[in-house]
C-alpha cells in the first residue's frame, strides 16, 4: 500500500512494491496521503514513486469485473484522483522507475513533471490493444498534457515507449539512470517547493479547465 515520507520540503509518496493497481483501498490511501500534503504548511512539493518493477499498471480490472455494479462509481473515483492531482497546490513530479501503463500512465500525466528510467521499463496506453476505450475524461487529460502528435500515436497505436523515446515524444521531462530516478525527481521538486499555495492551484485549474470539466462530469463519466 502507498506510504508517505518527507525529505525536508519534499513529500515522497511511494505507491507500493507490486503492480500498484487502482484498487479502491489503494485510491483511498493515495487520497489520504494527498490530504496530508495539502494540510501541511510552508514550502512543499510532492514526488510520487514506487518500488520494484512497476510504477503503476493501472486500473484494478479484477476488482472491476468482480464489482460490475460499482463500475461507474469506480471510474468517477479514478477521475477524481486525476483531477485532484492535476490541480494540487504544490509542484508534483512522478518518478517512473518501472512500467507505467494505462491509468498509471494517465496518473503520471496528471503530475507537473515526469522523470523516467532510461534503460528499462515502458510508458504505455494499451487501451487500443485491450479493447477498452478511454473515457471522455481520460481522453481530455491525455490530450491536455501531450502534444497532439504524441497523444494521437500513444492513444491509437498503444506504443510502448522506453525512456529515451518517451523523452523524445515529450511524454517525460527527463530520462536518467535507474539509481538517479527518484533523486532527480526530488531535486526537481525541491527547487519548486516555494511555489506551493492557492495561487498555484488557481493557475493549474484555469490552465486545464476543459480537461477538469470532463474529469468531473459525474453525470457521464464514461462519455457515452
Amino acid at each position: 500500500m502507498p506510504t508517505l515520507d518527507r525529505q525536508d520540503a519534499v513529500f515522497v509518496l511511494d505507491l507500493g512494491d507490486g503492480e500498484n493497481r487502482f484498487h479502491p483501498d489503494w485510491i483511498a490511501a493515495v487520497n489520504g496521503a494527498l490530504d496530508e500534503v495539502e494540510k501541511a504548511d510552508g514550502p512543499r512539493a510532492l514526488v510520487t514513486a514506487a518500488t520494484g518493477k512497476f510504477y503503476s499498471n493501472g486500473l484494478d480490472l479484477d476488482w472491476v469485473f468482480a464489482h460490475v455494479d460499482q463500475h461507474v462509481d469506480y471510474v468517477v473515483s479514478v477521475h477524481e484522483l486525476f483531477a485532484r492531482l492535476l490541480t494540487l497546490p504544490v509542484v508534483t513530479v512522478a518518478a517512473l522507475q518501472g512500467h507505467t501503463f494505462a491509468a498509471g500512465a494517465m496518473l503520471s500525466l496528471a503530475h507537473d513533471f515526469r522523470v523516467m528510467r532510461a534503460d528499462r521499463g515502458f510508458w504505455c496506453l494499451p487501451e487500443a490493444d485491450i479493447n477498452i476505450p478511454f473515457s471522455r475524461g481520460m481522453s481530455a487529460l491525455i490530450q491536455a498534457r501531450l502534444a497532439p502528435r504524441a497523444a494521437h500515436e500513444a492513444m491509437v497505436t498503444a506504443r510502448r515507449y522506453g525512456g529515451h523515446d518517451a523523452l523524445a515524444a515529450g511524454i517525460v521531462d527527463h530520462a536518467v539512470d535507474e539509481d538517479a530516478v527518484r533523486a532527480t525527481a526530488v531535486e526537481l521538486a525541491a527547487a519548486q517547493a516555494g511555489r506551493a499555495g492557492d495561487t498555484l492551484r488557481t493557475i493549474k485549474s484555469r490552465m486545464y479547465a476543459p480537461a477538469l470539466a470532463a474529469l468531473r462530469d459525474a453525470t457521464d463519466p464514461l462519455g457515452g
